[in-house]
């Protein structure tokens, strides 16, 4: 992981200071709004060029695992975030709307870095990655339809439009992109020279674009800090129900110690970009639930780096069980 990756959560947060600094000079405050949907496409695209949409049908080569990441994914943790926010966002319907958001969106890309920490079964990570990326996007209107249609008042034909713009116009980019290389340039020319630098263009424009929504909504978040702290215990909560009940299945259904690994890092990672971009979008005039989508990479990645040490703790103490 290199040191951009690294500190990408104190990069975000970075991100955030700044935009509420660059908010307070009266023209960038009031033109910033336009560069979201901008930055926010040119990151997607770098997304969506590096999934190999190709191998989706390595989705389902191990039927047990793919049947049980995406019902942790799909069903029980939607059903968990929910739970939560009531328990604990409910005078905050804005950041419960934006923490569902987070915890129904599971991450397509950097959970590898910690799959291969915890000595994981990276192949088998990979493998599911195309599928949680298809499910996410079909399934995102879905789950806000159903959830935070009880939370807050949602204008649904604007939030159809705005994640048909926000997707779907990248994904057709990146799909055009990709059918030129191959038939004008070559077929592993975007592999060699584009996709080693996409995750640096991918984070520079998702901050780029955080920037932007902060400078441009951040007034009502300068006067109000305190929502800062009511995110971390239940993200907090999440995360420990999830691993817990990972390790349990995994047990359960007799996974080796490799796959039950890699399904605690495919339940537990989010994928906070495509969230963001969407309420980004979908949601212009409430800024908390953008800023629930920025907290909680800032608490995900440490405990992820966290999980990754349990689990070798756990690998490790089973060797010794097996050797003594």
């Amino acid at each position: 992981m290199d040191p951009f990756e690294k500190y990408q959560s104190v990069i975000i947060l970075g991100s955030v200071i700044l935009g509420l600094l660059l908010g307070q000079i009266h023209f960038v405050g009031e033109y910033a709004e336009f560069l979201i949907v901008p930055f926010l496409v040119i990151m997607l695209c770098g997304i969506f060029l590096q999934i190999p949409f190709t191998q989706l049908k390595n989705s389902f080569k191990n039927l047990r695992f793919a049947g049980v990441s995406l019902a942790i994914n799909f069903i029980f943790n939607p059903l968990l975030a929910y739970t939560l926010g009531y328990v604990f966002l409910q005078g905050s319907p804005a950041l419960w709307v934006g923490f569902i958001m987070l915890m129904v969106t599971p991450c397509t890309d950097w959970y590898l870095v910690f799959t291969g920490l915890s000595k994981g079964n990276i192949v088998l990570s990979t493998s599911i990655l195309p599928m949680n990326l298809i499910l996410q996007l079909i399934l995102l209107p879905v789950y806000l339809f159903l959830f935070a249609g009880t939370i807050t008042t949602l204008n649904i034909s604007f939030l159809i439009e705005s994640i048909l713009i926000i997707l779907l116009v990248p994904f057709l980019i990146s799909v055009v992109l990709k059918w030129i290389s191959g038939k004008f340039i070559g077929e592993y020319w975007l592999e060699e020279n584009i996709y080693p630098k996409l995750d640096h263009v991918q984070l520079t424009f998702l901050n780029l674009a955080i920037m932007s929504m902060f400078a441009s909504q951040g007034e009502y978040l300068v006067q109000n800090p305190y929502v800062l702290v009511q995110l971390i215990i239940p993200i907090l909560i999440f995360f420990v129900i999830v691993f817990i009940f990972g390790q349990a299945v995994g047990k359960f259904i007799g996974f080796n110690y490799q796959d039950t690994a890699s399904l605690n890092l495919t339940t537990l990672a989010r994928n906070s970009p495509i969230a963001l971009a969407i309420a980004l979008t979908a949601f212009p005039e409430q800024p908390l639930i953008a800023l629930a989508l920025v907290i909680g990479p800032l608490i995900e990645l440490p405990v992820l780096g966290l999980v990754a040490q349990i689990l070798l703790f756990i690998r490790n103490k089973k060797i010794t069980d097996v050797s003594g």
